[in-house]
Order: structure tokens, then sequence, then C-alpha cells
């Protein structure tokens, strides 16, 4: 007996004529490459201190924990998910990260204190853990119980931050390894700008999302069952191990975006990443990623994550208030969403010639 075929990319991209593909391109990738590119143009003229290194080396920063936990929200809505809870998840992380290395909150759990050499590593790799289990929960409990995504990462999210609250003790957790501070304060001296040695990480993440999902039969499963799952069911292939990964790999980026967090401000805080999702959401469809799911991609993705930080940091630059910049943000999502919806009628149209 033959096996069963395995799905191609992204649904029709094959067959488009050049032309096509390159307008499909323009539409996604390019297109908010370019807007992108027009801002940061915009705010060098318009915002005072915008064009300096500092800021932008601050800017790294940001763009690093944002583009983690926005790679991980891609994968979920590739597949036609949700996950409200990764803000929650990245909290938790870093104070279960934070609490494994600052002897006084270990006691706390444990009769005993562990060096940095080991604290640091077993750290990173229980934070990880904890990430990838609360994104199997996550798709586990959607899956089998068919809820939707929305409801059970809500329910997550409030189980994620109350676990952070109870670890932390309500509190914020300092007090880490030196070594662990001093790499987290490296610098990478590029001449005009310095680029921040955890910011590595977020591109190493793109690397190897961008690998998966383009060169592997994992990706093309992820993106078959966003296209259409009942089409993959009936292929002879049952999609639920697929979608439950896809949550768990975003669960274990939440957790590696907690770590970062760690590296960045140096501490493990309860009320770390409050709103992160939302952010993180934004960027996958303004970075031209199909809310409906099976279309878009992490490149895209993170050109996303930049065009938002650069809105919010140019308007606070520019002398906006926070009310504003919190309405203008809001406007370009709903706006993004709106032009979502006409560029996937634009593209089905385009594949159907």
């Amino acid at each position: 007996m033959s096996a069963a075929p395995t799905p191609s990319t992204p649904r029709g991209e094959g067959q488009m004529s050049l032309a096509n593909r390159a307008i499909a391109f323009s539409l996604r990738e390019a297109g908010v490459g370019l807007a992108l590119v027009v801002l940061v143009i915009l705010f060098m003229v318009i915002a005072p201190y915008f064009a300096t290194g500092d800021n932008f080396t601050r800017m790294f920063g940001q763009v690093a924990i944002n583009t983690v936990l926005a790679v991980g929200m891609t994968f979920v809505i590739l597949v036609g998910g949700i996950d409200l809870s990764v803000g929650s998840v990245m909290a938790l992380a870093t104070v279960v990260g934070a609490t494994i290395m600052v002897p006084s909150f270990l006691t706390r759990w444990v009769p005993f204190e562990l060096d940095p050499l080991v604290s640091i590593p077993l750290a990173v790799i229980i934070v990880l853990l904890v990430g990838a289990l609360a994104g199997f929960i996550n798709g586990f409990v959607s899956e089998r119980w068919k809820v939707p995504s929305f409801i059970v990462t809500l329910g997550m999210m409030s189980m994620a931050r109350g676990g952070s609250q109870v670890v932390s003790d309500n509190s914020t957790i300092n007090g880490l390894p030196r070594s662990l501070i001093d790499f987290g304060n490296i610098l990478i001296d590029l001449g005009v700008v310095r680029i921040p040695v955890y910011f590595l990480i977020a591109i190493a993440t793109v690397a190897v999302a961008w690998f998966v999902l383009r060169f592997t039969i994992f990706g093309r499963f992820i993106y078959a069952i966003g296209n259409n799952e009942e089409a993959v069911r009936l292929s002879g292939h049952n999609p639920v191990p697929y979608k439950i990964s896809a949550f768990a790999i975003c669960g274990l980026l939440a957790g590696l975006a907690g770590l970062v967090w760690l590296l960045r401000l140096n501490v493990g805080s309860p009320i770390a990443a409050v709103g992160y999702e939302l952010t993180a959401i934004a960027a996958v469809i303004i970075g031209g990623t199909s809310f409906t799911g099976g279309k878009g991609s992490v490149i895209g993705t993170f050109f996303g994550v930049c065009l938002l930080q650069v809105l919010s940091t140019g308007l606070i630059l520019s002398g906006v208030t926070d009310n504003f910049r919190v309405i203008v943000t809001g406007l370009v999502v709903i706006l993004a969403a709106v032009f979502d919806t006409y560029r996937t009628r634009i593209i089905t149209g385009l594949r159907a010639r």
C-alpha cells in the first residue's frame, strides 16, 4: 500500500505565474517591509533623538522579546488558532527562571542552593519545558474536547498569571547571577548602532522557524491544515498532532521570550508582558499572515514586530501622549486586519487565473 501524499507548500503557490507570485509577495513581506522603511524615514525627520544609536539599541531589545513571542503566535495562527496566554506564560517563565537562579527565592521551595554553573542551564531547560507544557495543554484541551482555542487560552492566561504570582509571592525577583547579567549586557558594535546579544536569539528563532515552515514536512502540514483541515484528514493524515505541536511551539517560544526578558531586564516579574499577546497577534497579522490560517511567514511577522516598535517609539519621541499613542496603534491594527481581508481576496484571485 502506498503512503498518503504529503501536502505541498502554501495553497496553489507553485502554480501561480511569476508575475502573480511577485504581486502576492509584495502584498505580504515586501509590502510591510516597505511600510517599515517609510515609517523609519518619517520619524527620522520629525522625531528628535529617533535616529540615534542608543534609541535603536533600545528598540532592538524590545523587538527581540516581541519577535520571539510573535514567531510562536505565527505557528498557531497558521493552523487557524489563537493563543491569548503567551504574555502570562512569559511572565511565569521569568519568575520560574529567576527563582531557580536566585538562592534566596529558591530556598523558599527547596532546602538547598545551586551554583550558577548549575542553576543557569537548569533554569533555561525548566523555563522552556514550562512554556512548552502550557502550550501543549492549550492545544490538547482545544483538540481533545473541541473547545475554541480562544476560550482555552483565555483560561490559561489567567492560570499562568496566577502561577507567576504564587511562585514569586507577588514580588519582583532581583539578584540574578552576575554571569547572566554580564552576558545580557553584551553589545555587538556595528559602528552606526550596537545590537544587544539577545537580539541574535530573536534572529535565530526567525531563521529556524522559517526553515521549519518552508522546508520540512511538518511545515507543509501546518500550512495545509490552515488552508483546508478536512482535506488533510481525507488524505489520510491526522491533523490533531500537528495542531497540538503548533501550540506547544508557541508555548516553548513564550518561555524563550521569558529568558530574553531576564537577559534584558535582569528581573523576574509576575506583572511582566501584560498585553504582549495582543502585540504578538497584531505583528503576525500586519506581517501578512491571514487570520483564517494557511497563509503567511515568520519573515513578515518579524517586519510586523519592527513596524509596531518603530511606530510606538516614534510616537513617544514625537511628543504624542500615551493615550493618543494607544489609539493610533489600535487604529493601525484594525487597518491591518481590514487590509488582510482584501489581500486574501486579491491573492485568491491571482491563484485562480
